[in-house]
């Protein structure tokens, strides 16, 4: 009997164990490893922003369909059932001397009506070719739009990216400083039984272990976050587990100041959409002055009415008229020269804002190259400097073991060991950094990567 009670709690401990235990399971097997190139693609796949700005080219493509149907005819059908009282009595004077006249009532109260239009505009004075260059520069300037929203998105996953790497790093960091801090401790603790180690050297071990306690906090939380940002950018649910595949690795590349600004300057989706803008506004101009000019068209109609509801060949009678219209405008108020005024001041707008974009694509150029060989110099210089602290290190709980160095010694060296390491790391991070806001200032493609929308 205690047998068989034994190995039913045992079942129910299993099975409540293996309950427990599924959903970490799945969230395990479910976990996305993700790369840079993975998390490109996922964000131009799944970003919303991302996703709405290529909806503009919809958009603008409809407006370029609706300004080609300006030069189609139109077509238009009609009908009507018009119900007025109309009864005629028409009296007939009698055949037969002496015989009573005869009265007929005609009922004219229903009649339907059924009418078909056209339209054709000849000539417009311009009005339809402006309007629909306009269209398609507006179609031309989208895309362009759409290719800056395309390098912003590679921009800020990227900066996503390596700021999980680097917020991983300082975890590391973190993470060795308090090993170093308790290994430090112990070998205090251990000297201090010998009589080896002061109690000033053990209280001064604990504080410095538990003055790096909130570090590793901030460190862990640091990442966390960091993580959530790169998911809300990747348009990933925040509760969805990864595993980020990556190292703040570098590699040093030569760059030509003046062929990195000439590409900019080439490339830039930027100047290339208000290059647009600039045509658009020229075509504005044209719109307004073709405001003053005569309209030609030509135009049809054929009409058929009956009095009663049948449609049989002889119960319909018809009728049609073709036109030609003239239109020719004498006077609107000045409109159209206030149009034209507005469309030249905006034109004159854009060619002043296309002079300050070019120094300011210029100026984005040559800061990206500063900072990546500020960011590169920094990173040579660090690495050497990590080398000697951890050396320094080595030698500082050497010597305090021998009792030629104090805890001060050594906590100052893990603590100079520990900046050294995070400095490094920021260095690697400017350097990713400062290729990727390159890359975006001259337009070059970043990625290979292009979205299926």
């Amino acid at each position: 009997m205690k047998a068989a009670r034994f190995w039913f709690l045992a079942l129910i401990v299993f099975l409540a164990a293996g309950w427990i235990n599924l959903p970490a399971q799945e969230k395990t097997a479910n976990k996305l490893e993700l790369t840079l190139d993975d998390c490109l693609k996922l964000a131009l796949e799944q970003n919303p922003f991302y996703l709405a700005s290529l909806e503009k080219e919809s958009e603008a493509r409809a407006q370029v369909h609706r300004a080609v149907a300006g030069f189609l005819p139109t077509l238009n059908a009609q009908g009507s059932d018009i119900l007025d009282k109309k009864v005629f009595t028409v009296e007939i004077p009698p055949m037969v001397p002496g015989g009573q006249p005869q009265r007929v009532k005609f009922d004219f109260t229903r009649t339907y009506q059924m009418s078909l239009n056209f339209s054709f505009p000849l000539f417009t004075g311009g009005r339809l070719t402006s309007a629909y260059r306009q269209a398609n520069y507006n179609y031309q300037a989208t895309q362009e739009s759409i290719k800056q929203s395309r390098q912003e998105t590679i921009l800020n996953v990227k900066q996503a990216f390596y700021g999980y790497l680097l917020a991983r790093r300082f975890l590391e960091v973190a993470e060795e400083s308090v090993g170093l801090a308790e290994k430090h401790l112990k070998n205090v603790r251990n000297l201090a039984e010998v009589g080896m180690a002061t109690k000033f050297d053990l209280l001064r071990a604990e504080v410095q272990l538990a003055n790096l306690q909130p570090q590793l906090i901030r460190a862990r939380n640091g990442l966390q976050m960091s993580e959530l940002a790169l998911k809300n950018l990747l348009g990933l649910d925040l509760d969805q587990p990864v595993e980020i595949k990556g190292e703040l690795s570098f590699q040093e590349v030569q760059i030509d100041p003046e062929e990195s600004i000439q590409k900019a300057l080439l490339n830039r989706p930027e100047i290339q959409q208000l290059g647009y803008q600039r045509r658009m506004a020229g075509e504005m101009v044209k719109l307004a002055r073709a405001a003053d000019l005569p309209t030609v068209a030509i135009g049809g109609q054929i009409n058929y009415w009956s009095n009663y509801l049948n449609f049989k060949k002889n119960n319909w009678e018809n009728y049609y008229t073709i036109s030609l219209a003239l239109n020719i405008p004498i006077f609107n108020g000045f409109a159209a020269q206030a149009q034209a005024a507005q469309a030249k001041a905006l034109a004159r707008q854009l060619d002043y804002s296309m002079k300050g974009l070019t120094e300011a694509v210029r100026l984005e150029v040559e800061q990206a190259i500063l900072n990546y060989h500020q960011a590169r110099e920094a990173l040579l210089s660090q690495q050497k400097n990590v080398e000697q602290a951890a050396e320094a290190v080595r030698l500082a709980e050497l010597n305090f073991a021998e009792g030629l160095a104090t805890t001060l010694d050594v906590t100052t060296a893990q603590v100079a060991l520990s900046q050294a390491r995070t400095n490094y790391a920021q260095a690697q991070y400017e350097c990713l950094m400062a290729l990727a806001q390159l890359e975006k200032a001259t337009g070059e493609s970043v990625s290979g990567y292009k979205s299926d929308r």
